[in-house]
């Protein structure tokens, strides 16, 4: 059920809806003791539990209370209802920084500038143990002052999450930002894979286009994993180099985040913003125990229901379970067949029957192949 403008929740007065997602809508809100502005994502507690999406809630709340920062979008309260769950956090008046850019490339003191805010709120995930997974405009936003905040950690990975090599394996992301470690389907190192989402980031912020671009989902994939791209003409050399030892396929030689910050051009009026430390947080701050939050009769039944239903699937494993789209063959250095596939109202008859006279005007011979069933 829709909620209404200016209804009071607890000490918040929600106001118009700031935007929605399959799972949460997100409102602004004011508390009405102090007057602060802040955001308030309300998520359906019988949608999460019904997709299986608990842990990840779980672990969205864990990972904000351990990034602290002043370029990562802050978490303040976390309340919960019978039907609802409730994230109160920072209100990011400047929108997304994907606005910005939408509207033209950016001059290059300005990416800059965003560069070394998302670096040093990225630098202080990884020292933390946490890997965002999901770095793009989109989800960078903007303050009053045009300072940087990274937000959305619906995806990251904590420790806990690495198998027994040492490394992570969900497979995540979205496809132009993801790093080609990832679509490959090998084990990953988080931090690897999010400084290659910040090179394609900054190739963005300076470029206005993605560096990996096409039609074809799967020639974009090929691309990415060798990373073939170009910079444009106006680049200049120096961020020529910058974005080519970030966006380097190969984990093992890409750059790490301490030698980035050692470059030159990224060391141009960089001041490193002081994270808030454990000692500066609020010991009563308002998170309610998650795990009783979601003890609800409601709850329970969609957790049983869950049992009896198939996985919920990304992008990247429909792809991968897809035979007309297997990604087998995807990074072998062969020429790789080009195909065309269509669909049709007509019967299967009738379509063969124009193939194969149409085959015949250009002496072509039309092979049918039965499809067991």
């Amino acid at each position: 059920m829709e909620i209404k403008p200016n209804v009071l929740l607890g000490k918040y007065e929600l106001g118009k809806l700031l935007g929605q997602g399959t799972f949460a809508k997100v409102y602004y809100a004011r508390n009405v003791k102090t007057g602060e502005s802040v955001a308030i994502k309300v998520m359906d507690k019988a949608k999460i539990m019904k997709v299986g999406m608990m842990e990840q809630i779980k672990r969205e709340i864990s990972v904000m209370r351990l990034v602290r920062h002043p370029n990562i979008v802050e978490l303040y309260e976390v309340m919960a209802s019978k039907t609802k769950i409730y994230f109160v956090m920072e209100y990011v008046r400047g929108g997304e920084l994907f606005n910005k850019v939408a509207k033209g490339r950016l001059k290059e003191d300005a990416a800059r500038k965003y560069f070394q805010q998302l670096m040093s709120a990225v630098d202080f995930c990884h020292s933390r143990g946490v890997y965002h997974r999901d770095l793009k405009p989109e989800n960078l936003l903007l303050d009053e002052n045009e300072n940087l905040k990274v937000s959305d950690f619906g995806l990251s990975a904590l420790p806990e999450q690495f198998k027994q090599d040492g490394l992570l394996h969900t497979t995540c992301g979205t496809p132009a930002y993801v790093a080609p470690e990832i679509i490959a389907k090998k084990g990953y190192d988080g931090a690897k894979a999010d400084i290659w989402s910040c090179g394609v980031i900054l190739f963005v912020l300076m470029a206005g286009y993605l560096p990996f671009q096409d039609a074809n989902l799967m020639a974009m994939y090929r691309k990415i994993y060798k990373g073939e791209f170009k910079c444009p003409p106006w680049f200049p050399s120096s961020v020529v180099k910058f974005v080519s030892r970030l966006l380097d396929p190969n984990p093992r030689t890409r750059i790490t985040i301490p030698r980035l910050m050692e470059v030159p051009w990224f060391r141009k009026g960089f001041k490193a913003d002081r994270p808030v430390s454990r000692d500066d947080l609020d010991d009563d701050i308002g998170l309610v125990d998650v795990d009783s939050a979601f003890e609800t009769r409601e709850a329970s039944k969609a957790d049983q229901d869950l049992k009896s239903k198939p996985a919920l699937l990304n992008a990247f494993d429909i792809i991968s379970f897809s035979p007309g789209f297997n990604l087998s063959g995807l990074f072998k250095d062969k020429a790789v067949k080009q195909e065309s596939r269509f669909t049709s109202t007509q019967s299967a008859s009738s379509i063969m029957s124009k193939l194969e006279e149409v085959a015949k005007l250009f002496r072509f011979s039309v092979k049918k192949k039965e499809t067991p069933r």
